[in-house]
C-alpha cells in the first residue's frame, strides 16, 4: 500500500494517521470471513442515540456471493466502477430511519451509521486492509436491486480489500493515490465559547 500517514500538527493515535482511503486493491487476494467479522464487531461497539444502533450493512463478497457483488458493482457510477470492480468486497452502508420502540424519526440515524463505518474504517487500517467509502451511487437502483425496505436510508457504499498496485489505475486515479493529504488547519473548523466567522491563517497546517 501507498504509506499516506498523515503529517499532522499535533501527535494522534498512530491508526488514525494511517487511515485513508486508497482506490488500489488487491483483486486476486479474498478476505477471510472471519476478518470481514472482525470489522463488523468494530461497527457493533459504536455510540448511538438511546443505544439504538440503526447501522445495517449489506455486504457483497465477490468469492461467496459473486452475483450481489455483481449488483453491488452495477449500482456505483461509471468512474466508480473502474476501480471498484477490483476490490472483492462491496458493502451498502444503511440506517434504520426510525427508532424501534417509539416508531418516532430517528434524526441521529445517519451520524451514528457514520460512527460505526469510522470503527470499521480504523480496524481495517489495523488489518492491513484498504477501505474507501463512496457516495457515487445510485440509491434507488440499489434499494430496488436488493429489497431495502422503505424504511430503511442507504447513506453510502463502501469498497474493502487488501492493498493493490496504483499503477493499475487510470491516470487521473492514479494521481489522486500519489498526491500528498490535505486537511483544513484545526483553526478553520473549531469555535470556543461562541460561533465566530473563521478564516484561514496564513500558514495553517492543512
Amino acid at each position: 500500500m501507498n504509506n499516506k500517514t498523515a503529517t499532522t500538527s499535533r501527535p494522534i493515535h498512530a491508526l488514525i494517521a494511517r487511515r485513508w482511503s486508497p482506490r488500489a486493491f488487491d483483486e486476486a487476494r479474498p478476505i477471510a470471513q472471519e476478518t470481514l467479522t472482525q470489522l463488523f464487531e468494530a461497527a457493533r461497539w459504536a455510540p448511538s442515540c438511546f443505544n439504538e444502533q440503526p447501522w445495517r450493512y449489506l455486504v457483497c463478497n465477490r468469492n461467496t456471493e459473486p452475483d450481489a457483488w455483481a449488483d453491488a458493482l452495477a449500482c456505483l457510477v461509471e468512474g466508480n466502477q473502474k476501480w471498484a470492480r477490483r476490490a472483492p468486497i462491496l458493502i451498502a452502508a444503511i440506517a434504520a430511519s426510525h427508532f424501534s420502540d417509539s416508531g418516532q424519526p430517528n434524526r441521529w440515524a445517519p451520524y451514528d451509521t457514520g460512527a460505526a463505518s469510522e470503527n470499521i474504517f480504523l480496524q481495517a487500517t489495523a488489518l492491513g486492509l484498504a477501505m474507501h467509502q463512496m457516495g457515487g451511487f445510485d440509491a434507488v437502483q440499489l434499494r430496488a436491486r436488493f429489497g431495502v425496505p422503505a424504511e430503511f436510508e442507504v447513506l453510502a457504499m463502501i469498497a474493502v480489500g487488501y492493498p493493490g498496485e496504483p499503477a493499475l489505475l487510470e491516470r487521473r486515479r492514479l494521481e489522486q493515490e500519489l498526491a500528498p493529504r490535505t486537511r483544513r488547519s484545526v483553526s478553520e473548523f473549531t469555535h470556543y465559547g461562541r460561533w465566530r466567522e473563521l478564516r484561514a491563517l496564513p500558514g495553517g497546517v492543512r
